[in-house]
């Protein structure tokens, strides 16, 4: 027979203080159905990013690079004078998950071919398998893989490079020194082709589409360069403002070019036409941006200007996740605290699929991963039951959410104005035996992780008592008693004889194994046992012919015989003469 449920008091309707660790905000679309119940502090299923991790052994990282091969996270960084007992300059290779070092590659040629320490400030592109093409001050362009000793390199003649990407083959990259675009072999630092503009700061290039978009911040203007003729085809001018450049990049899936500039983003299609502009919240500048084609969302870091006498300038940085399709933001702003930009511009790396990210701050020499978070959707809640007392209960709820949720069971004993926790439920089925003081209450299950809590609808459970006339036990018995119990309750009785009242064994099974991230799941079951029983109002006691009222609890004291009317579960009703009166 399972337990009784004891009850925790204190446990209301809000969400218990070790469940309070919500970070995330309502996103701003639709509600995402669910299966009955609701948020508790957000809409069901809502999504957002939370801080899981912080690597703070890469000295003072300058770019950061997820290898779509390797999977591994490659970081380019300058030493931090912090540590002046360690140079940390170099290129950094880090396992995502916990952000351990796997290896750094230090040396790199100079312009005369010397190898000495270098540090890494602009990672251009993947290497087949793994390792990355990057670029390293004052003109080096070099390459190199996890568990290098060092680093091949060759230096681009010429001016310091002020910026570099990938490039339009996979034998090339692109580097601007001042307004001169220059396509560069990797192997040699050979220039194959230039164009030099009025002037230049920034620049992506669109492979897909054939197109460099070259950002002039000082002269508010971006030249779009045809990459078959590596010549200026167009100019767009950009809104005025006081020239401060973030980021020239393409969103590879739509060609569209995101630039931040001032305090804003200014997007416009692969044509060059205006599709809108994005503000972020205070002073905060836009830094760094990134792409995951599979949501088809962008991601924004938003660094503060870092001076106190700036009106909404408080040091702290946002993330922004915006729809690319329509520029809408998915989800409120992810605050990154103490990130500014005076000491450098941040950088950010998105794992395909948006999964994690990964946002570099300069500043206090750290990589922060921020994992994908939903709260928790209900997608199966407990039905309402109708059984007779000493029947076992088992109600099954369901939800979904990242990470996966924890279920706590509440119950209700005053139709649901508060909610007590029940003690030592926390399994997506709940199982325990009814009695008749269960009778009218109510339960649901609350679901929780970092992102929310969400609840089930309540069930309401209704307890009756036993026909006294009938053979078997009230609830048709168990099954394995010598009946055959239903799974409908309303099968046979037990020890082989029919139960006029509905009863049998509680229909269904659990089922398999859900989804990740979901409690509870598989296939479907009947969540607990019984029928509609409905109260008996009346009956006779053959062997006293005594009329018998309405039966409350599990025995009746019938003082006008002196006999004592018990009922145990799984047993015939049977009468025993009462003990004899004391007087009292």
């Amino acid at each position: 027979m399972t337990p009784r449920h004891p009850l925790t008091p204190g446990r209301t309707g809000a969400a218990s203080a070790a469940l309070a660790l919500v970070l995330a905000a309502a996103a701003t679309g639709s509600p995402v159905s669910a299966a009955g119940g609701e948020g508790a502090d957000v809409p069901q299923g809502t999504v957002a990013y939370r801080s899981v991790a912080q690597f703070t052994t890469v000295g003072k990282p300058r770019d950061l690079m997820l290898h779509p091969d390797s999977k591994k996270l490659y970081v380019g960084s300058d030493d931090l004078p912090e540590t002046a007992d360690v140079n940390e300059s170099g290129l950094h290779v880090l396992a995502p998950a916990d952000g351990k070092v796997r290896s750094t590659v230090g040396q790199a040629p100079g312009p005369t071919g010397t190898l000495g320490r270098r540090a890494v400030r602009q990672l251009l592109a993947p290497l087949p398998g793994d390792g990355v093409v990057f670029s390293y001050p004052l003109r080096g362009i070099g390459t190199a893989k996890d568990g290098d000793a060092a680093a091949a390199g060759a230096w681009v003649p010429g001016a310091a490079v002020t910026h570099a990407t990938a490039g339009l083959t996979a034998s090339t990259v692109l580097v601007a020194q001042g307004p001169v675009l220059s396509e560069v072999d990797i192997a040699t630092a050979v220039v194959k082709r230039s164009v030099t503009l009025e002037g230049g700061d920034g620049f992506a290039v669109d492979v897909a589409r054939g197109t460099v978009w070259f950002t002039d911040f000082t002269h508010r203007r971006m030249h779009r360069i045809d990459a078959a003729s590596f010549q200026v085809t167009a100019t767009v001018e950009l809104p005025a403002g006081e020239g401060f450049g973030g980021f020239t990049e393409v969103d590879p899936e739509t060609g569209a070019v995101w630039v931040g500039l001032d305090s804003s983003v200014v997007v416009h299609d692969a044509a060059g036409k205006r599709l809108g502009t994005l503000r972020g919240a205070g002073s905060d500048m836009p830094r760094a941006a990134a792409f995951d084609a599979t949501t088809h969302q962008a991601f924004v870091v938003w660094q503060d200007a870092g001076d106190s006498s700036q009106p909404g300038s408080d040091n702290d940085g946002t993330l922004t996740v915006h729809r690319t399709r329509d520029l809408q933001e998915v989800m409120k702003t992810v605050v990154l605290p103490g990130l500014h930009v005076q000491l450098g511009s941040a950088a950010v790396a998105v794992e395909p699929g948006g999964a994690n990210l990964f946002v570099s701050d300069p500043v206090a020499g750290r990589i922060t991963r921020l994992e994908r978070a939903s709260s928790p959707r209900v997608t199966r809640s407990p039905a309402d039951r109708s059984v007779v007392a000493g029947t076992e209960v088992r109600l099954t709820a369901e939800a979904e959410g990242i990470p996966r949720p924890t279920v706590v069971w509440q119950v209700s004993t005053d139709a649901g104005r508060t909610w007590q926790a029940v003690a030592g439920a926390t399994a997506p089925t709940y199982t325990f035996t009814a009695a008749l003081s269960d009778n009218g209450r109510r339960y649901r299950a609350e679901f929780a992780n970092a992102a929310g809590v969400g609840r089930t609808t309540a069930a309401t459970l209704t307890v009756g008592i036993p026909d006294p006339t009938t053979g078997g036990s009230g609830d048709g018995g168990p099954a394995t008693s010598g009946g055959t119990g239903s799974t409908d309750g309303t099968g046979p009785g037990s020890s082989g004889s029919t139960g006029n009242a509905p009863g049998g064994s509680d229909g269904g099974s659990d089922g398999a194994a859900g989804t990740p991230g979901t409690v509870g799941g598989g296939s479907t079951g009947a969540t607990a046992g019984g029928g509609n029983h409905a109260t008996p109002s009346g009956g006779a006691l053959a062997s006293t012919g005594v009329t018998v009222a309405t039966l409350v609890g599990s025995a009746v004291v019938l003082t006008t015989t002196g006999w004592i009317l018990l009922r145990r579960t799984g047993t015939r009703t049977r009468l025993r003469p009462a003990a004899p009166s004391d007087g009292r």
